[in-house]
């Protein structure tokens, strides 16, 4: 057995070559990389990557954390890759959604219990802080330096603390010859409270403890939020991974029957799918009629038949007999698999929109570092004391600390989505509202986003009464979507007794001597109605057979929300997996235009892809499992609030009342939005005009530098609550 090499036991517990697999004639992995912050970290990770020899591919999801990895070759390259990405300065460790979670978790609660300790030092510093400033010239010496101790005893171990986020990463950046965001701001802290601790032993000038604990904490918001918002976006992915089925019921040559885990099942497998189970991976049905929920595939609440020969796909569910399949693909490779892999690269897509500030940030490290060393060289040229030029170069360092640039955004998302919470609009991801603002499309999907999403008997009058009752006997005994809804419009009543339900067929009973039989046409030996429509039919043993016919009917507020969408220059667009005469009609009752039936969930992404590659940033509204990679995908999204976990998950904004009306408002909103980020952008400009200068010719201290760092983060803040006026 090959040896373990002990560098790579140090990084991971579990051996990558493992979790290897082999697809078209070369590897894939899946690696979870720690310590990405930005979209600096991916370049550098996929840069890394790439650069090793016969590597084809490298994704990384800033939201999850997730590297995907193709190369030719030994799968023992693995354990090459995750030496790598320690060197470089990533841990890495094989992919699972649940470490994910719980990694993500953990640096969560990490950086929140950093937060309360800075917090907390911040506080209970000025109590020692204020009086010192206050009481320059009637306080004594001696009284000072006693405040200046009380100062360092509640700040120093504070910032050993509550910058250990800041210091690692630094570390790990100079460890791999690289520099980050982390690196100005440790030098920064460092430096004030090495030269505070000088002062306060050696000398009797200014200490700046309350300057390092006030940066920190400000530095550890903005981080935390990055956090929340990251985790949240990853959250599609990591529901889709856990709706899989983790076991299987697989068949040997006698008909025995035996539980494997579900990644164990392999092509040509058989396997009995139980009543009420999750179909495991993708199959043909071989033996056995049932019903299936097909929400997966097509979004339609109404069950799909499965008759041997059927082909069944991962995530659907057996509603009503068991059924053997013949497996056609291992779970990775199946359908719910795909669905969240596309998922994840809609959510990468969104992680790598690079905002403004994002630009900004990336000269932000070298130029301080320049700037700092070079204030701090000149006031020595000009034969400034060492002392001087120090404290010159760490209040460049905390003046120009870029938290009023990193507020910008955030200050304003968080404003504007607690407007919008009160009125009803759920805001999840945090550029939504920025990308919400440049849509120019507003594409839906049909079931259950523009129509309630349940069938509806529409010709009750044509079947009459005593029909109607004598079918509602026999559905109140079912769990069918058209006979639910034959049973909800006739409300509480008689049952028929001795009913027998045949899987994909009907319902069947005697009834004061008769047989009755309520159910498909097929099933009746009828023709279907020449509408296409979805109908049942009730057949009493000598009378004619009667046809219901169901439509989903559409939401009351669907035409005023499409009319002042459509106003806002948001053109709209029908995409459905439903019928094309059920998706024509809604389009033509909606003035739509443009409309599409039939597609299944790779489609939806191709015609969302299609508009994009012609110029059009889409909005998307859906609300089924298959809705889930489209919503990934689009510029933005939004799901309805009873809509399926997945697609809420996956959506950037879900609504939390019944209507669509919410949708213009938030469009509105989400425009406001963009006008505050750049007036803060420019106010943040306009600060960094005056302060810098004034820190370079060294007419401000480090403390005076880290209260104006703060009022400029005050300021975009204020600016940015007025968008909470409507």
């Amino acid at each position: 057995m090959a040896a373990i090499d002990p560098a790579y036991s140090a990084s991971t517990d579990a051996d990558p070559t493992a979790f290897v697999r082999e697809r078209d004639g070369h590897r894939e992995i899946d690696l979870l990389v720690k310590g990405v912050h930005c979209a600096g970290c991916i370049a550098r990770v996929e840069g890394g990557m790439t650069e090793m020899p016969g590597v084809r591919n490298a994704r990384l999801n800033l939201s999850t954390g997730r590297l995907a990895l193709s190369w030719d070759g030994d799968k023992s390259k693995a354990r090459d890759f995750v030496r790598r990405l320690a060197e470089i300065g990533y841990p890495a460790t094989p992919y699972a959604p649940e470490e994910s979670t719980s990694a993500q978790d953990a640096e969560e609660k990490r950086l929140l219990k950093c937060m309360a300790v800075a917090g907390f030092a911040t506080a209970n510093v000025m109590l020692f802080s204020i009086p010192v400033w206050f009481g320059q010239g009637e306080m004594d010496e001696g009284t000072k330096g006693l405040m200046h101790w009380l100062s360092a005893l509640i700040v120093l171990p504070a910032v050993a603390y509550s910058g250990r986020p800041f210091f690692e990463s630094a570390w790990r950046a100079l460890r791999a010859r690289r520099t980050n965001m982390d690196v100005p701001i440790t030098l920064g802290v460092t430096l004030a409270c090495g030269l505070s601790i000088y002062e306060t032993v050696w000398g009797s000038g200014h200490v700046y403890f309350d300057a390092a604990a006030m940066l920190l904490f400000f530095l550890l918001i903005g981080r935390f939020l990055d956090s929340r918002l990251r985790a949240r976006a990853g959250a599609a992915a990591r529901r889709l991974a856990s709706m899989q089925a983790a076991t299987a019921n697989r068949m040997d040559a006698k008909g025995h029957v035996e539980a494997i885990p579900a990644r164990d099942v392999k092509p040509g497998d058989r396997l009995l799918i139980a009543a009420g189970e999750k179909v495991p991976v993708d199959a043909v049905v071989a033996e056995g009629e049932s019903a299936l929920d097909t929400a997966l595939v097509t979004g339609e609440t109404v069950p799909r038949d499965a008759v041997p020969g059927e082909k069944i796909f991962s995530g659907m569910v057996n509603l009503s007999a068991p059924l053997i399949a013949v497996a056609e693909a291992r779970r990775e490779d199946s359908l719910l698999a795909e669905i969240t892999r596309l998922v994840e690269a809609g959510e990468q897509g969104r992680s790598r929109y690079v905002r403004l500030a994002d630009r900004a940030a990336k000269l932000y490290v070298p130029m301080v570092h320049t700037l700092a060393a070079s204030s701090a060289i000149g006031w020595l040229l000009f034969g400034a004391e060492a002392y001087t030029a120090i404290i010159i170069a760490i209040s460049v360092l905390i003046i120009t600390c870029p938290c009023a640039l990193a507020l910008a955004v955030p200050a304003v998302q968080v404003v504007a989505t607690g407007r919008l919470y009160r009125s009803g609009v759920l805001v999840k991801s945090g550029d939504a509202l920025e990308r919400l603002s440049e849509a120019d499309l507003a594409v839906f999907d049909k079931t259950g986003t523009l129509t309630i999403g349940k069938p509806q008997l529409v010709n009750r009058d044509a079947v009459g009464e005593a029909n109607f009752q004598l079918a509602a006997r026999l559905a109140r005994t079912s769990r069918h979507p058209l006979s639910r809804a034959v049973a909800d419009l006739a409300g509480m009543g008689d049952v028929a007794s001795r009913v027998s339900e045949t899987p994909g067929g009907g319902l069947e009973a005697m009834v004061e001597g008769k047989r009755v039989r309520f159910g498909s046409a097929a099933w009746l030996g009828l023709q279907t109605g020449p509408d296409g429509a979805s109908e049942a039919w009730l057949s009493v043993e000598g009378a004619d057979p009667v046809r219901f016919a169901f439509a989903d009917a559409l939401r009351p507020d669907a035409a005023e929300t499409v009319s002042r969408l459509r106003e806002l220059g948001l053109e709209p667009v029908l995409l459905s997996g439903d019928r094309e005469g059920a998706v024509k009609d809604v389009a033509e009752a909606l003035g739509i235009t443009h409309w599409r039936a039939g597609l299944k969930p790779q489609e939806k992404i191709d015609e969302i892809e299609g508009f994009r590659a012609r110029g059009h940033k889409a909005l998307m509204v859906g609300d089924g499992i298959n809705d889930a990679p489209a919503l990934a995908s689009a510029h933005v999204s939004v799901s309805p609030a009873a809509a399926a976990d997945i697609s809420q998950a996956a959506a950037d904004l879900v609504l939390q009342g019944e209507g669509l009306s919410a949708i213009p408002d938030a469009v509105v909103v989400a425009r406001a939005a963009r006008r505050r980020v750049f007036e803060n952008f420019g106010l943040t400009i306009l600060y960094n005009c005056i302060a810098v200068p004034l820190a370079v010719f060294g007419f401000v201290t480090p403390l005076v530098a880290a209260i104006a760092m703060s009022g400029s983060s005050m300021i975009v803040t204020l600016n940015a609550l007025r968008l909470a006026r409507k």
